[in-house]
This record gives structure tokens, C-alpha cells and sequence, in this order.
């Protein structure tokens, strides 16, 4: 009886664990507790942090790879792997984010952005935080330039491009980066706030924007296709991304794809969403994670979200000045593709001045150019350093 009791002690996990797995566990419960009680970004947060909690309990083997063996030419399984490494595969082949990008393509209205093409600048000066943060992390000598493109997309605030290129250029990377751009895209309404203020006066802040002109139905079927032909013959890598998201958008604007359009944005993406939010976090072992790298990882990428949130502000106010323009600089914060939470904000900073400034519909342009924009950056880097 008593041998019997050694070997279920010894079978157990708690005579396994150690003080990196208790403290990774300890970070997926600070992770469940900002999810659900603060509520940040649950729907990405939960999974994630439940992922770094599978991951980090010793003799489950939730990440475990197959075993293999070769008989008579045959490759048989002589262990097999755990669940989360087969479904890891849909983010090492790059797979889930493009299915994520077409399904935020058919939830995405980017009317506002065709009636003020404008934005569209806004949304790529945002993107100027990625290559900053990218040249930081150079110059660090912490990263090779792979991994230090990865770091820089952060600065998009765009969680699945990120998880694309770091799959591409940096896999053993993809834990941190993946858990440090989902919680800055969820912290974007305490982030960006101090920074837009800093930067703008009380007047520019209450600046009121003329109404949008109406955007007819052929220019928004026309859109999807113009833009998947232009940027992906101007960067190929960036592709799969735009292709998905103009698809999604397509099945959108077409108005005769109801049912691809509805599985596109409701189930298809929240299937998709629990697979790549369990299985990134689930890479966040404490081997890999408990690292100076880490570190300096979340450093950059809060440092690269900061610097795109302040480049939108600052050519706003720039194109006011030089091109006589009436843009409130706000908007220009929601050039970070955090869709709708950054044009949100802009929103509420606003009101804060002028109650009666609505500002939603002028800052949905540049945030979804910021989802054009991020995708164009990842594309540009994955063709300089992909090899």
C-alpha cells in the first residue's frame, strides 16, 4: 500500500514543479485576472493566459512533440504529441493569422477611409514606431535583425501580424512577442491617452471635423480588389495578409455572400481565435520566457507603441500646419491598428474637451489604414530578412 502511494506521489506534478513553472503560472493568473476582472481584451487575454497556464504544469505534455520511429521504411508513432503542439502547427505554418485577418476583413467597414483618403497617411505614420523600435533593437546587440523585426511589429498594435512574421523570422520568440502586443492593444485606452495629451493643445483637441461624404457600393467592392492588386504587386510577402482581409472585406461589400460573410466574422474567427490564443501561449515556457530578452522585449514593443501612437498625432498636426488642413490630431493616434478600440479613444479623449466633438467615424479611417499599414510593414520586413 505504502509503494502504491510513493508512485502516485511521484506520478503527480508537484514534486516536478519548479520555481520558473510557479512563477509562469503566477503570470497567467495576473493575465486571467487583467481578462476578466479588468477586462482587457478577454476574448484574446483568456485564452492566451490559460495557454501559458497549460504549458507551465510539469508531466501534461500539452506541448510535447511526437515521438517517431522508421521500420521497414515506414514511419511509425511510438509517442504521440500533446494537443496543443498539433494545433501549434496552424501558427508555425503561418495558417491562423490570415484566417484571423479575413474575418476582421468582413467585420471592417473602410468607408471612412475611402471618403478621406487622407487618413491614410495618418494610418502610415503610426507604423513609423515598428521600424524606430526595429533600428532599437539592433542596436541593443541583444537581436539579430530577424528577431528584431519581429520585436518592431509590435509597434502596429496588431497581435496577429505579429504572431505572422515572429512565426516566419523569430519562432522562439513568438511566446513573448505575441503576449506583449495583445497586452498593449488591450491597455490602448491607458497607453495612448497621456501621450495624445502631451502632444496636442485644448484647442487642436476641440477641433470639429466637417462630415464624411457618402461612399457609394462600387467603390467599396472596388476597393478590396484594388488594394489586393496594388499592394501585393508592390509587396508580394505582404499577400497573404492583405489577400485574406480584402477577401473577408470582399464577402463584406459584395452583399451576395451572406453565409461566407457571417461565418467569417462569428464563428470561423472565434474558432480561430481560441486555437491561436491557447497555442501562443502555450510557447511561453518558463525556459524561454524568464529571460533578460524578455525583458527587453516588453520594453520595445511598449516603446514602439508609444512612438506610432505619437508619429499619427504629430503628422496631423503637421499637415494642419503646412497644408492648411482641419484634421483634429487625435485621430491620428488610432493610426495603430487596434480595431475599434483605437478610434475609441480618440473618441472619448475628445469628448473629454468637447462633448459634442464626435470624432468615431474620422479616426475609423486612419485605424483601418493602420490594419493596411501593418500588414504592408510585415510584408516589407518578412522580403528584407526572410532570406
Amino acid at each position: 500500500m505504502l509503494e502504491t502511494l510513493m508512485n502516485f506521489a511521484k506520478s503527480t506534478g508537484f514534486g516536478s514543479l519548479t520555481p520558473g513553472m510557479i512563477l509562469m503560472i503566477g503570470i497567467a493568473c495576473l493575465l486571467l485576472y487583467l481578462a476578466i476582472v479588468k477586462k482587457f481584451e478577454p476574448l484574446l487575454l483568456v485564452p492566451i493566459a490559460f495557454g501559458v497556464l497549460l504549458t507551465n504544469l510539469p508531466l501534461a505534455g500539452m506541448m510535447s512533440e511526437p515521438v517517431l520511429e522508421i521500420k521497414n521504411n515506414i514511419i511509425h508513432t511510438v509517442t504521440p504529441g500533446g494537443l496543443l503542439y498539433y494545433l501549434f502547427q496552424g501558427d508555425h505554418l503561418g495558417i491562423f493569422p490570415p484566417l484571423i485577418f479575413m474575418g476582421v476583413g468582413a467585420m471592417t467597414d473602410f468607408g471612412p477611409l475611402i471618403a478621406n483618403p487622407k487618413s491614410l497617411l495618418l494610418g502610415a505614420a503610426a507604423q513609423f514606431g515598428i521600424f524606430i523600435t526595429f533600428m532599437g533593437a539592433i542596436f541593443s546587440g541583444l537581436f539579430t535583425a530577424q528577431e528584431a523585426a519581429s520585436i518592431g511589429i509590435i509597434g502596429g498594435a496588431d497581435g496577429p501580424t505579429a504572431i505572422f512574421l515572429s512565426s516566419k523570422l523569430a519562432p522562439h520568440l513568438l511566446g513573448p512577442i505575441a503576449i506583449a502586443a495583445y497586452s498593449y492593444m488591450a491597455m490602448v485606452p491607458i497607453i495612448q491617452p497621456p501621450i495624445m495629451k502631451l502632444l496636442t493643445t485644448k484647442q487642436e483637441r476641440m477641433i470639429r471635423m466637417t462630415q464624411l461624404r457618402e461612399v457609394s457600393k462600387r467603390e467599396k467592392i472596388i476597393f478590396p480588389i484594388l488594394v489586393t492588386i496594388v499592394v501585393s504587386l508592390m509587396v508580394p510577402p505582404a499577400a497573404t495578409l492583405i489577400g485574406m482581409l480584402m477577401l473577408g472585406n470582399l464577402f463584406r461589400e459584395s452583399g451576395v455572400v451572406g453565409r461566407l460573410e457571417d461565418t467569417s466574422k462569428n464563428a470561423l474567427i472565434n474558432i480561430i481565435t481560441i486555437f491561436l490564443g491557447v497555442t501562443v501561449g502555450a510557447t511561453a515556457t518558463a525556459e524561454r520566457f524568464l529571460q533578460v530578452e524578455t525583458l527587453a522585449i516588453l520594453a520595445l514593443g511598449v516603446t514602439a507603441f508609444a512612438i506610432g501612437t505619437a508619429a499619427g498625432v504629430i503628422l496631423a498636426k503637421i499637415m494642419n500646419r503646412v497644408f492648411k488642413m482641419n484634421i483634429n490630431p487625435l485621430i491620428g493616434s488610432a493610426g495603430v491598428s487596434a480595431v475599434p478600440m483605437a478610434a475609441r479613444v480618440s473618441q472619448v479623449v475628445g469628448q473629454k474637451d468637447d462633448p459634442g466633438n464626435f470624432l468615431l467615424m474620422h479616426a475609423m479611417g486612419p485605424n483601418v489604414a493602420g490594419v493596411i499599414g501593418s500588414a504592408v510593414a510585415a510584408g516589407t520586413l518578412l522580403s528584407l530578412f526572410g532570406g
